[in-house]
């Protein structure tokens, strides 16, 4: 499976973005998709994931600002990022858990100036 991210770019703090990830394939069963996030110096570390039922979890530091949301006939997860902040500045990677697999997408840098 691969997976296609995109939606990145630069915005101002305050400001809206949305990612789009989609994935090369049909899911079928059940599943996870979600979003990761690198900070240059820091780890990846978790943002959002949403399973193939709907069940959602974020990080503390993006709750009430960020939702991530799937299409499931489109095979497509997304984050829409309000509110952004400088600190949410980073490389940011879609995630796939399917059975025993764990897939990565790209990346895509999302850069919020103050």
């Amino acid at each position: 499976v691969q997976l296609q991210a995109s939606g990145g770019g630069l915005v101002q703090a305050g400001g809206s973005l949305r990612l789009s990830c989609a994935a090369s394939r049909r899911l079928l069963g059940i599943n996870a998709m979600g979003w990761y996030r690198q900070a240059p110096g820091n780890q990846r570390e978790l943002v959002a994931t949403i399973t193939s039922g709907g069940s959602t979890n974020y990080a503390d530091s993006v709750k009430g600002r960020f939702t991530i949301s799937r299409d499931n006939a489109k095979n497509t997860v997304y984050l829409q990022m309000n509110s952004v902040k400088p600190e949410d500045t980073a490389v940011y990677y879609c995630n796939l858990l399917w059975g025993k697999y764990n897939y990565w997408g790209q990346g895509t840098q999302v850069t919020v100036s103050s």
